[in-house]
C-alpha cells in the first residue's frame, strides 16, 4: 500500500507534573505483519458479500448494552489497550484487507465492540477504528485524559492536595475506580481524577 492510501493516526503525548513537563517514553513494538502465521481470509460487517464458502463475521453494532463475545467469551464492549507502538488498523479481519490507519502510540486504550477469529474490531476515543489481530492488544488498563491540566489528587476529593496536573491527551494507568473517581499512575505520579475526565472507563464501573 502506498504513503498516499494510508492515514496515520498520531496523538501528542506530553505530561505537565509538579516539577515542568515529563516525556513518556515509548517502547519499539511491532506490527502485524509480523504476527506469526496468516489468517483466512474473511469478509468484514456490512453490506459486502462474503466470498464463496467463507462465513462473514457478525456486525459489530454502535454502543449497546454489554454482551459475550463469541471467541473469548469476555464481556463486549470492553476496553485494552494498544501493546504496540505501531499497529495496522485494517478494515476487515484479515491481513488480505486493505488497512485504513496506523495507530502510533502505545499503551492508548482502545474499545473492543466485536470478535472473528484471532482479529478484534476497536475503535478509540474519536470512534476511528478497525479490526486488528489481538496479539496487538494488552489487557492492562489504561485512560485517556480529556480535560487540559486535569489536577490529580491525593485522594478522591476535589478538596483534597494535588499532587500534579495532566494535559489533554495524557496516557495514564488505571488503578482504582470509585463511583466517580479513579486513581491514576502517570510516571511515578499517583492520584485520584473525576471519572468524567477520562476516556477508557465505564461510567459504571467499580474496581478495586
Amino acid at each position: 500500500m502506498t504513503q498516499s492510501r494510508k492515514r496515520i493516526l498520531a496523538l501528542a503525548l506530553s505530561f505537565f507534573g509538579i516539577a515542568g513537563i515529563l516525556a513518556a517514553a515509548e517502547t519499539p513494538g511491532f506490527e502485524d505483519s509480523d504476527l506469526p502465521g496468516q489468517d483466512a481470509p474473511a469478509t468484514p460487517p456490512g453490506p459486502q458479500v462474503a466470498a464463496a464458502g467463507e462465513p462473514a463475521p457478525p456486525p459489530a453494532p454502535e454502543a449497546q448494552p454489554q454482551r459475550i463475545g463469541a471467541v473469548t467469551h469476555l464481556p463486549l464492549p470492553r476496553f485494552v489497550s494498544m501493546k504496540s507502538d505501531k499497529a495496522n488498523i485494517r478494515r476487515g479481519p484479515s491481513k488480505t484487507h486493505r488497512i485504513d490507519w496506523v495507530f502510533l502510540r502505545r499503551d492508548m486504550p482502545v474499545e473492543v465492540v466485536a470478535e472473528y477469529g484471532h482479529w478484534r474490531q476497536i475503535r478509540d476515543h474519536d470512534g476511528v477504528g478497525g479490526w486488528v489481530h489481538y496479539v496487538l492488544l494488552s489487557g492492562n488498563r489504561t485512560v485517556l485524559v480529556q480535560e487540559d491540566l486535569l489536577a490529580l489528587h491525593f485522594q478522591p476529593s476535589s478538596e483534597a492536595r494535588v499532587v500534579a496536573r495532566l494535559e489533554s491527551g495524557v496516557i495514564a494507568d488505571l488503578d482504582k475506580c470509585e463511583p466517580d473517581w479513579c486513581r491514576l499512575e502517570v510516571n511515578g505520579y499517583r492520584g485520584w481524577a473525576p471519572k468524567s475526565a477520562l476516556w477508557g472507563v465505564r461510567a459504571d464501573e467499580i474496581r478495586d
